[in-house]
C-alpha cells in the first residue's frame, strides 16, 4: 500500500484551518565564519514566538545532500516525493499562467539570455531582467514560429521568463537543458534524447531553437534563449482526493502557482504583489478553503543575487505579517522554506531549512528562537519533506486511527 493510499483510508475532516507559509530559499549561510545566517541576523519576533510556542525541526525537501529546484522542493512540501514525481520546472510555468495544457503536451520554461555575438558564450543567463512588456513583445515574434506537425505555443511568463509548449503526438521529456548554468564560459548546450522515444521532441526543440535564434540576434540584451525542465504532462492524484481538504495557493510568481494547480490547489488570483498583499488574500478567503499555501518569493532572488540586507528585509516583512495569519485563528500554522539560497553561494543549495509548526496540538520543544540553528535542536528532528504534509493534517485532528 503506497503512502497515498494510507493517507486515502485515514482521512477525515480537518477540525480547522492549516495555513503553510513558505519563504523561498529561505535558509542561508554566515557571511563571514562565525557570523549569523541571514535568518538569523533578522529581526523577526513573530516567527521566534511561533518557534518558541511549537514544534521545530529541520527539513530535507529532497534528500540530503541534494540541493532541490523549486518545483521538486515544493511538491515535496505537498506530500509529494520529487524523486517518484519528476516533474520539469517548464510544466510547472505553463500551469502557473493558465495555460490550458493537454495530456501528452511537451512543456518547457524559455530564460530570455544574452549571447556574447563574438565568443557565442552566454552572457547573462537572464537578459539582465528585460521587463514584461519587450518579453511579451519578443514571445510575440517567437509565436511566428511554426514546425512540420507540431502545434507550437509560447507564452511570457515574467520579466526573462517565458515558456513554450509542443503540441504533437508522442513526445516525450527525456531531454537536456540547454542552459549551461555558468556565464562567460559556454554557448547554449545542444538539446540531446537520453532516449529514443524522445528523439521526435529532440528534433522539433532544435528547430525551433535554431528559428528563435535567428530572430532574436537582433534584440540586445534579449538576444538568445535557454530552455529548462522539460515536462511531458500527466496528471498528478490530487490533494482533495488524498486528504481530504480543499486547498488554496496564494503566491505572486506563476510557477508556484503552476505547481500549486498540478496537485490540485485552487490557485487564488487576487493575490497581489507584495507581502501585505498576500496576507489581504488570505484574510478575503479564509472562510472558503480548509487548507492555504502562501509563498513567499523574494528571500530567494535576493539570495540568488548575492543581497544580504534585501533578503534579511523580507524576512523582517513577512515576519511583520506573521500576527495576521495567527489572528485568524487557524488549528494549524506553519512555516519553513523550499530550500535554501545562501547570499553567500548566489544560488540554491543542500542545507536543510528550519520547519515550525504552531498549534493547540503540537508539543513544545525547548526551541525558542526561528533559526536553522535552533531548529536543529528541535522535536520534529530532521525530516524529509515529504513527511511535513502528514504532520499539517494530523495537528488539525484530519486522520482516524491507523489499524487496531
Amino acid at each position: 500500500m503506497s503512502l497515498f493510499d494510507v493517507y486515502r483510508q485515514l482521512r477525515k475532516p480537518p477540525d480547522g484551518k492549516i495555513v503553510l507559509v513558505v519563504f523561498d530559499g529561505l535558509g542561508g549561510l554566515p557571511r563571514q565564519p562565525g557570523g549569523p545566517t541571514e535568518l538569523e541576523a533578522a529581526d523577526s519576533p513573530h516567527l521566534d514566538t511561533l518557534a518558541a510556542e511549537g514544534s521545530c525541526g529541520l527539513l530535507d525537501n529532497v534528500l540530503p545532500g541534494l540541493t532541490p529546484g523549486s518545483g521538486p522542493a515544493h511538491l515535496g512540501l505537498f506530500g509529494y516525493d520529487p524523486l517518484e514525481y519528476d516533474i520539469g520546472r517548464g510544466l510547472l510555468a505553463a500551469l502557473g499562467i493558465g495555460f490550458p495544457i493537454e495530456p501528452g503536451d511537451l512543456a518547457a520554461r524559455i530564460n530570455f539570455c544574452t549571447i556574447d555575438p563574438d565568443t557565442g558564450f552566454v552572457a547573462d543567463r537572464r537578459a539582465g531582467r528585460i521587463p514584461n512588456e519587450t518579453n511579451a513583445q519578443l514571445v510575440a515574434l517567437l509565436n511566428e514560429i511554426t514546425l512540420p506537425d507540431c502545434q507550437l505555443f509560447v507564452r511570457t511568463v515574467k520579466e526573462h521568463r517565458a515558456c513554450v509548449v509542443f503540441r504533437a503526438p508522442d513526445l516525450y521529456d527525456d531531454l537536456n537543458d540547454t542552459d549551461p548554468q555558468t556565464v562567460g564560459l559556454h554557448p547554449p548546450h545542444p538539446v540531446v534524447a537520453a532516449d529514443p522515444r524522445s528523439e521526435k521532441a529532440a528534433t522539433l526543440v532544435a528547430e525551433f531553437i535554431q528559428k528563435a535564434q535567428a530572430i532574436l540576434e537582433p534584440h540586445q540584451p534579449a538576444n538568445g534563449l535557454l530552455l529548462r525542465g522539460f515536462a511531458r504532462y500527466e496528471k498528478l492524484p490530487q490533494l482533495d482526493e488524498i486528504f481530504g481538504i480543499r486547498a488554496a495557493a496564494i503566491a505572486t510568481y506563476p510557477m508556484y502557482k503552476g505547481v500549486a494547480a498540478l496537485v490540485g490547489m485552487h490557485v487564488l488570483d487576487d493575490a497581489g504583489e507584495s507581502v501585505a498583499d498576500e496576507f489581504d488574500c488570505l484574510e478575503r478567503h479564509f472562510d472558503d478553503y480548509d487548507f492555504f499555501f502562501l509563498h513567499i518569493k523574494k528571500t530567494d532572488s535576493y539570495g540568488e543575487d548575492g543581497n544580504w540586507d534585501a533578503k534579511v528585509h523580507v524576512i523582517e516583512e513577512g515576519d511583520a505579517q506573521l500576527p495576521r495569519a495567527r489572528a485568524l485563528d487557524p488549528a494549524v500554522l506553519a512555516v519553513t522554506a523550499d530550500h535554501s539560497t545562501p547570499c553567500a553561494l548566489k544560488t540554491h543549495s543542500w542545507h536543510p531549512v528550519p520547519v515550525a509548526l504552531w498549534g493547540r496540538w503540537a508539543r513544545r520543544d525547548a526551541v525558542e528562537v526561528f533559526t536553522e540553528r535552533a531548529c536543529a535542536a528541535g522535536g520534529l528532528g530532521r525530516l524529509r519533506g515529504i513527511h511535513l504534509m502528514p504532520l499539517l493534517v494530523a495537528h488539525a485532528l484530519g486522520f482516524e486511527k491507523y489499524g487496531a
